[in-house]
């Protein structure tokens, strides 16, 4: 069988089973929402960080000068089951389209990822390039919005920024801002054949900035805070609680600092190779190697714990919220009645005339 085929009753299956489950049970994939209306007037105002802010305060619909709107809360299938036995009529609670489609593109785009386990195809490239589009315009629209205008139109023009884009931005005039901007505009000139050194500058520039800041922050982090709890006694009190003093000597943090102890100086000691690793210090030097095999293992662990999670939660959605197979949280199904068939079952099982020999048995 071709891959043409394969694909081929993959399709037919997968639509075969949505289309069974489309129509069996209560239906799959719904989103409800409940509208409320939200009214806020302004009650005065408040400083914050020198700078006077309006303050808002909910009030009843209908209220002059009142800013209104209605919001979209998204509640779950059982709150708008209820709703409708109460009142077939009612519009407060209803289906969200627009949400529903999201959860339809969602498990669409996760099951055109989970295609590469069979082999590279073009559902799982039409999803990469969908997420990585996405997400450069993502970025792109968030760096606009969080550096391009407050920083560099907001130092360069703060009135009409402040008037028109971003009222709450309280900008200064600071026209060093277009040292940065030249930069970056140096940046573009990479996407012109014959400009493209002009962009070796700013790269320049950011690259040895970047490695100065990322070297001073490392320096404090890991090797002067190293050293220091390195440096610490081996033997640790134990932490005071509360108002209550130190009770003295705690075991468990002791030796936790001699094993961080014995870890760095074993690791040091393999990576120093003036020495020949015999005697004591090859000994030490194993100590190292151990030591290091079991941070690289407990990292790639955690990794592959992560990566697990992310599939679960992959796999949650699915059954979850698209195909409505499992309801871990309750969301479609009514607690109570279930409680209640529960404790009809029990009631009819203490009325039973088998009771009383069960019970006789030690059942």
């Amino acid at each position: 069988m071709n891959q043409k085929q394969t694909w081929t009753v993959i399709f037919v299956v997968a639509a075969a089973l949505l289309t069974i489950r489309s129509f069996t049970g209560p239906g799959m994939a719904k989103v409800y929402v409940e509208d409320t209306r939200v009214s806020l007037k302004q009650s005065g105002e408040k400083e914050v960080d020198g700078v006077m802010k309006p303050v808002y305060e909910a009030v009843a619909p209908g209220t002059d000068g009142a800013i209104e709107w209605t919001a979209q809360s998204q509640v779950p299938p059982r709150v708008y089951y209820a709703a409708e036995a109460a009142d077939p009529s009612q519009t407060a609670i209803h289906l969200s389209a627009s949400r529903t489609i999201g959860v339809w593109v969602a498990a669409l785009l996760t099951l055109f990822i989970f295609s590469f386990l069979y082999r590279d195809n073009p559902f799982y490239k039409f999803a990469e390039a969908t997420i990585v589009g996405v997400s450069a315009a993502y970025w792109m629209v968030v760096g606009f919005w969080d550096t391009l205008m407050p920083k560099l139109f907001g130092s360069l023009v703060p009135a009409i920024v402040t008037a028109n884009f971003m009222p709450g931005l309280e900008g200064k005039s600071d026209y060093w801002i277009l040292v940065p901007a030249a930069l970056g505009i140096m940046l573009l000139c990479r996407l012109n054949r014959g400009l493209a050194a002009v962009s070796v500058i700013p790269l320049a520039f950011i690259v040895g900035t970047t490695s100065g800041l990322k070297f001073v922050s490392y320096v404090e982090s890991d090797l002067l805070a190293q050293t220091a709890s390195t440096m610490k006694s081996l033997l640790v009190a134990a932490p005071a609680i509360g108002d209550q003093p130190s009770t003295g000597f705690s075991m468990e943090l002791s030796i936790k600092q001699a094993l961080l102890f014995i870890g760095v100086v074993s690791g040091l000691v393999y990576f120093f190779f003036s020495v020949e690793h015999k005697g004591v210090v090859g000994k030490t030097a194993r100590v190292g190697v151990w030591y290091l095999m079991i941070t690289f293992g407990a990292a790639f662990g955690f990794t592959v714990m992560g990566r697990i999670a992310l599939f679960a939660a992959r796999c949650e959605f699915l059954f979850d919220d698209w195909l409505w197979l499992i309801d871990p949280t309750q969301n479609r199904v009514v607690v109570e009645t279930a409680v209640a068939s529960v404790n009809a079952l029990v009631g009819a099982m203490a009325s039973s005339p088998w009771m009383p020999a069960l019970s006789a048995l030690g059942c």
